[in-house]
Order: structure tokens, then C-alpha cells, then sequence
């Protein structure tokens, strides 16, 4: 039987932990939007120079595990000096994680716009990045935000392994109580409570946005 007088008196602080979660899904999501679309944009050049450090970033990030690639940032870059500590290091790993992702997804909703689109704006002597800001951008994006989105809410869950380095969101504030309360399956099912009305209140906004910016093209 659940312990209501265990979840009554601990879900404030587990609340809490959720805001930070939150914080951190919204940095990494706004530093992951830059990451991915610089990418995109290097992968599409013709310069190799921008070209193949882009698809690197790319292949490695897909390629290896988020929480490795956590370890790397917290645990490794100390060694040669660089200590960010806990939030910053869990900012940088999950927004260039994401970043990868959302690179390819980015570039796929450019890549679907007819080249038709591209040659009209040149016959408007517009520039390539004049064209791609006002033209094929604009029209990507109804493409691009569907999958961002669902790669936003797998993000607000992956959030979760920062609790490996030391980072107090909601998942390690319900490990910390679980010491003291010995009761392991409110104290989680708090948490999985938490995660879901987040990623559901995402999901809400992310289909208002697609429907809004899917309006003038039906």
C-alpha cells in the first residue's frame, strides 16, 4: 500500500528538483537548437573545411552514449584543467548531444525544400544566406519542428543521467529521500509522476506550435 503521508510530505522537494530538471531541459535545448543548426548548415557547404568537421561532430556524437559522453566533460576535461562543474557540464553534454540529433533533422527539413524554391530567390539577387534566412528556412521549419520536438522530449528524460554527476534535478533528489525514507516506489513514482507531466505539457506546446506553423500551408 503507498505511503500518502510519505508522498504528501516529500513531493515539494521532488518538486523542486523538477524545476531544476526543467532549467536544464530548456538550456540544453536552446544551446542544442545552435549546435544543431550551425551543423546542419556546415554539413550542407561545399567547403570541406566546415563540411567534415560537421559530419565528425555529427558521426561521434550519435555514436557514442550520452552518459559517456557526460563522464568525458565532467570527469575527463578536469584533467587538463577544464572544470565546469555539475550544471554547466550537464548543459554542454545533453545540448551537444542533442545538438547532433537535431543537426540531422534540421538538415533534412532544408534538404526537402525544391531546389526551385533556392533558384527563385537567386533570379532575386538574393544572397545563399539571404535565401536560406527568408526563404528556405522559413519553409523548413513546419518540417523540422515535429521531430525537434520529440527530440525535446527525450531530452527532458535523458536529463535523468546527470544525476550520475552529482547534479541534484528530480531523479537524484528522489534517490537522496530513498536513503532516508527506505520507500523506493513512491519516491519513483513521484519522479515518473513529475516526468510525465512534463513531457505531456511539452508535447501540448509542441503540437500548438506545429499546428500553428502548418496553418498557411494547407
Amino acid at each position: 500500500m503507498l505511503d500518502w503521508g510519505v508522498i504528501v510530505h516529500y513531493f515539494p522537494f521532488l518538486l523542486k528538483g523538477a524545476v531544476l530538471t526543467l532549467q536544464i531541459s530548456i538550456l540544453s535545448l536552446l544551446l542544442g537548437i545552435a549546435c544543431g543548426l550551425i551543423a546542419a548548415l556546415c554539413k550542407l557547404s561545399k567547403n570541406p573545411l566546415l563540411r567534415w568537421p560537421a559530419a565528425f561532430y555529427i558521426w561521434l556524437i550519435r555514436s557514442t552514449p550520452l552518459l559517456v559522453q557526460l563522464f568525458i566533460i565532467y570527469f575527463g576535461l578536469p584533467q587538463i584543467g577544464i572544470d565546469l562543474g555539475p550544471f554547466l557540464s550537464g548543459v554542454i553534454g545533453l545540448g551537444l548531444n542533442v545538438g547532433a540529433y537535431n543537426a540531422e533533422t534540421i538538415r533534412g527539413g532544408i534538404v526537402s525544400i525544391p531546389v526551385g524554391q533556392t533558384e527563385a530567390a537567386r533570379s532575386l539577387a538574393m544572397s545563399s544566406s539571404l535565401a536560406m534566412r527568408r526563404i528556405i528556412l522559413p519553409q523548413a521549419l513546419r518540417v523540422i519542428i515535429p521531430p525537434m520536438g520529440n527530440n525535446f522530449i527525450i531530452l527532458i528524460k535523458d536529463t535523468s543521467l546527470v544525476s550520475t554527476i552529482t547534479l541534484v534535478e528530480l531523479t537524484l533528489t528522489a534517490q537522496r529521500f530513498i536513503g532516508s525514507t527506505y520507500k523506493p516506489f513512491e519516491m519513483y513514482l513521484m519522479a515518473a509522476f513529475l516526468y510525465a507531466v512534463m513531457t505531456t505539457t511539452a508535447s501540448l506546446l509542441l503540437a500548438k506550435l506545429e499546428k500553428r506553423t502548418s496553418r498557411g500551408h494547407r
